[in-house]
């Protein structure tokens, strides 16, 4: 008994660069890095339950990756919106933030604190939007 046909992944040669570049990238967030090794695996033409054996993950998993890409592309691996009140900083900023606390270092310690990364996030804020305005 065969199981129902898969939707092929294709990538454009931009999508198979961004995700090999996610999934490689150290400092990417884990599980955004494992979702673009899934659809690179299913680019490979294999199935499911193939890419879940590779990867360690149920081919349910697999699936809901697969459809989400098939959707919406790159965009449909992030997070989606919670529920609750609406964020104030957009996805750029919050990557943006969490890529220099993990790579780099600031000048007088070993790792950031939250208030250490302040001063240094509200001044490059202040001097891209003009305003003093603390981050929310």
């Amino acid at each position: 008994m065969a199981g129902r046909r898969l939707e092929a992944v294709t990538l454009t040669e931009a999508e198979r660069s961004e995700l090999t570049v996610l999934a490689g990238r150290p400092k990417t967030a884990q599980a955004l890095a494992h979702r673009a090794r899934i659809i690179l695996a299913c680019a490979e033409g294999l199935e499911n339950k193939a890419v879940g054996q590779e990867l360690g993950v149920h081919a349910m998993t697999i699936g809901k990756w697969r459809r989400r890409f098939l959707d919406q592309r790159v965009e449909g691996l992030r997070n989606e919106a919670r529920s609750g009140a609406p964020r104030t900083i957009d996805d750029e900023r919050i990557e943006g933030i969490i890529t220099r606390t993990l790579e780099n270092q600031p000048e007088d310690a070993t790792h950031w604190s939250s208030r250490g990364m302040a001063p240094t996030v509200a001044s490059r804020s202040a001097r891209c939007s003009g305003s003093g305005a603390p981050l929310a």
